[in-house]
């Protein structure tokens, strides 16, 4: 009796440890199921966005001596989504509304209605002297083969030369009253077909800085509007230092 009575407390002891011991661990548990159910809530969000952002908050980037202030989600990569200082911008919008990735502009970022509506556009230094209008005259002439052929919306399309270092591009070319002609190189043949955008233009913006701008052959057809829209745009986004 009085064995059993030594063992009675003891074993209330051991009993108490492994309660608290099981009780720690149903917490732990329960800890980890909300924190797995959360990270499953975030990855399956990152997962549908498919390394796209609809975070609309702006994000400044200083470009040596310009400030780019753009919205998130017209951000290309998610390394540049950040302030700071960086080399260059990379950024996508959708045409004609000039907007970023959102729930909404789903099927046209990710090109599956097959419409080819996104223009990417990059912000960097300037490196040359002339823009691509302004190279027309000194460089292009020389490099095409003339007369052109008829393009869209009174613009005309100028094959390269052999030695030009533009194979498989044309060049298409559009005057404008009163303002420097409209200038894009576009690829040709497979190439062009097979590109979400297979034309590109460069124009100055800033204190120092080029913007160029890809876009679907497809809007070459409303290059007034679109050069305008891009053009502005840009400017929009650009701040003082």
């Amino acid at each position: 009796m009085k064995q059993q009575a030594t063992d009675t407390p003891g074993f209330e002891v051991v009993n108490s440890a492994l309660a608290v011991k099981v009780f720690y661990g149903f917490a732990v548990l329960a800890a980890l199921s909300v924190a797995i159910s959360a990270g499953g809530r975030w990855f399956g969000h990152s997962i549908a966005l498919a390394g796209y952002s609809d975070d609309t908050s702006l994000r400044e980037i200083v470009i040596d001596d310009d400030v780019v202030s753009a919205p998130a989600n017209t951000i290309r990569f998610e390394k540049a989504r950040h302030d700071g200082i960086a080399d260059r911008l990379d950024l996508f919008l959708r045409w004609p509304e000039m907007d970023g990735y959102s729930e909404t502009a789903r099927a046209a970022f990710n090109n599956t209605d097959g419409s080819k509506r996104i223009v990417f556009l990059t912000f960097e230094p300037r490196t040359m002297k002339r823009d691509m209008s302004g190279r027309l005259g000194p460089i292009y002439d020389a490099l095409t083969v003339k007369p052109g052929v008829p393009g869209p919306d009174g613009t005309t399309l100028f094959g390269f030369t052999e030695n030009s270092g533009y194979l498989n591009e044309v060049l298409a070319v559009a005057a404008r009253p009163g303002e420097p002609a409209f200038v894009a190189r576009c690829l040709n043949g497979v190439e062009a077909d097979e590109s979400l955008a297979p034309c590109e233009r460069d124009v100055f913006v800033g204190k120092d800085l080029s913007l160029t701008y890809r876009f679907p052959r497809e809007l070459l057809g409303d290059w007034r509007a679109l050069d305008e829209a891009v053009v502005a745009r840009a400017n929009m986004m650009l701040r003082e230092r």
